[in-house]
């Protein structure tokens, strides 16, 4: 496959053998299209993979399939792919598919205006980011984050983000609701600026500000949320004590 493209001048900027690390690929290279096989193993599921990838970092998805049964087609139809191509497969075909998997995703784009929610590369910036599904589960997070939370992210990925991360209100001491929930249900923004500590898995307590926001599809349905949080410096935490 690698040689079929590399043949037509296409630029391969990574291989990976689970799901969640080509969750973690497309969020730091956000390529034109993602070839991935239909029974690629992980602990997200490969349509559940595609389907984020699709609608979150808004980057096509064509399926490669050894079989052509109804439940891989309809597992793979859930994901909205931009194609399914069968093995054994030629040079032609994969071309042939890849070409118009670009072009019709970059027609929608414009046709919808969508530009993808996530269009910076999250795995680089000096803010811990998660992404979680619509129970909260992690899907994501960055190097940031793992420092953060103090956490790998192949042990956090699909464990419920309250389970990892403790919120607490600085002045009274209180812990403070997992926000997932209600991001979800009632489709808002949270920020919260001052006066937040987090607890990671080793009880590190650390002042942060944070900000949450649902992830919608192209229908603008909610499938997730969106996490960054902020580790506050010494100067902050100085001026905020002052106010």
């Amino acid at each position: 496959l690698e040689g079929m493209l590399s043949s037509k001048d296409y630029i391969i900027t990574g291989k990976v053998s689970t799901c969640e690390d080509a969750l973690m690929l497309v969020a730091e290279h956000h390529p034109d299209l993602v070839l991935m096989y239909a029974w690629l193993p992980g602990k997200i599921a490969a349509n559940t993979a595609a389907y984020y990838i699709n609608h979150v970092f808004n980057t096509p998805v064509i399926f490669i399939s050894e079989k052509r049964d109804d439940e891989i087609i309809n597992q793979a139809l859930s994901a909205g792919p931009y194609g399914f191509v069968t093995i054994p497969f030629n040079t032609t075909t994969i071309i042939t598919n890849s070409k118009i998997a670009i072009d019709k995703h970059e027609i929608m784009r414009h046709l919808k205006g969508f530009e993808g929610h996530i269009s910076q590369n999250i795995m680089s910036m000096l803010d811990a980011v998660i992404i979680t599904d619509m129970k909260g589960r992690i899907l994501l997070m960055n190097p940031y984050a793992e420092r953060l939370i103090e956490v790998k992210r192949t042990q956090a990925t699909m464990v419920f983000l309250n389970q990892l991360l403790t919120l607490v209100d600085t002045r009274s001491g209180e812990l403070i609701d997992d926000p997932v929930r209600d991001i979800i249900r009632e489709s808002m923004v949270i920020g919260i600026e001052n006066y937040l500590a987090i607890i990671s898995m080793k009880g590190k307590r650390r002042e942060v500000a944070l900000k949450a926001q649902p992830i919608t599809d192209n229908n603008d349905n909610v499938i997730g949320v969106f996490v960054r949080i902020h580790e506050k410096s010494h100067n902050e935490k100085k001026i905020q004590r002052q106010s």
